[in-house]
């Protein structure tokens, strides 16, 4: 751990931010993990169920979405079904736009990865330029030079290697988990829409165009 440290140090002060980037990155890994985690593990059981009740009781599939409104799928299946007898157009506006809205939540860590991917390469570039000027700095060009400017040259030298390569392995371990997250946020996209469709035609056949047909019957009447 002692050489880490000491590693980290000799990066000079350009690696204090690209260190703090690291541990944000971890942070936001950890969160974003947790979050589908969760979500990925029950989101199936949530819909079976929601969809299942929905075919024989509204109140009874509402009270289900409500019961996991802490789930982006259970808010998404919820916003419709806690309208009141809605036209099939306004059951779907009401999917729409909760769709919309847990798709936010789903990008919430996207801009900072995209913030460490784009600045941290460019904080190990800073560290190597500040690294060389060192290094010039400490060489006396036409002289014999002794172990002590060797020593600072070398210094200077390792300060614009550290740093250029911390930036870089940053950048790339941001870059893969923000490439995980997007494919995981697409995939999450699709499942939305499918069991959005499957919620508006179950609403569709079994509860609003039966309620149609009963009311142009009594109409006729």
């Amino acid at each position: 751990m002692s050489t880490l440290f000491d590693l980290l140090a000799k990066g000079g002060l350009t690696m204090v931010p690209i260190v703090g980037f690291s541990i944000a990155t971890v942070s936001c890994a950890l969160e974003r993990s947790w979050f589908w985690y969760r979500l990925l593990s029950r989101e199936n059981r949530v819909v079976h169920q929601v969809l299942e009740a929905a075919q024989v009781d509204l109140t009874q599939a509402r009270s289900i979405a409500q019961q996991s409104a802490d789930l982006p799928i259970g808010r998404f299946l919820l916003a419709p079904l806690q309208l009141n007898q809605p036209t099939p157009e306004t059951f779907r506006l009401a999917m729409e736009g909760s769709l919309d809205d847990e798709f936010v939540h789903m990008q919430k860590g996207d801009k900072l990865l995209e913030t460490v991917i784009a600045v941290s390469p460019l904080l190990g570039l800073l560290g190597t330029v500040t690294g060389l000027i060192l290094t010039f700095g400490n060489l006396n060009i036409g002289s014999s030079g002794d172990s002590e400017q060797t020593t600072a040259a070398a210094a200077g030298i390792g300060e614009a290697l550290i740093t250029t390569a911390g930036g870089m392995v940053v950048a790339i371990m941001a870059l893969l988990i923000f490439r995980v997250l997007v494919v995981l946020q697409s995939q999450q996209m699709n499942y939305f829409t499918k069991v959005g469709t499957q919620l508006e035609l179950i609403y569709r056949q079994q509860w609003y165009e039966p309620a149609q047909r009963m009311n142009a019957m009594v109409e006729g009447k």
